[in-house]
């Protein structure tokens, strides 16, 4: 169960920086014409793997997190400015503050298992 959660933690971390990467990537084409914003997904995949695994096996879980991908999507919703770009640079600042905490969250969680683990070994 433990190696599940640290499993599942470390491809959440993994999402939060692919998504840190993107959401600074939108910023970094704030003013280019045409750029349409990306986003990134994982957890809501992730969930529906999980729902159906409540009378699995523990290999079974380890193996749905680890199915669990990563997909990178454009919003395609229209844009106010007139180059048609349609980055919001307002969204996207708090989308990378929020995510720059939750990334800061999952690294302690990992770093926190594996001192534990560390003091079990002793």
């Amino acid at each position: 169960m433990f190696d599940n959660a640290l499993f599942a933690t470390e491809k959440l971390a993994n999402y939060l920086w692919q998504k840190q990467k993107v959401t600074l990537n939108n910023i970094a084409n704030v003013s280019t014409p045409g750029y349409k914003a990306q986003y990134v997904t994982f957890q809501d995949e992730l969930k529906k793997r999980l729902e159906f695994d409540d009378n699995e096996s523990s290999a079974q879980i380890k193996n749905d997190i680890g199915s669990t991908d990563m997909h990178v999507y454009t919003k395609e919703d229209e844009s106010n400015r007139l180059d048609g770009n349609n980055v919001n640079m307002d969204a996207e600042q708090v989308e990378l503050a929020s995510t720059t905490i939750q990334y800061q969250m999952a690294i302690d969680s990992i770093s926190d298992e594996i001192s534990r683990i560390r003091s079990a070994m002793k």
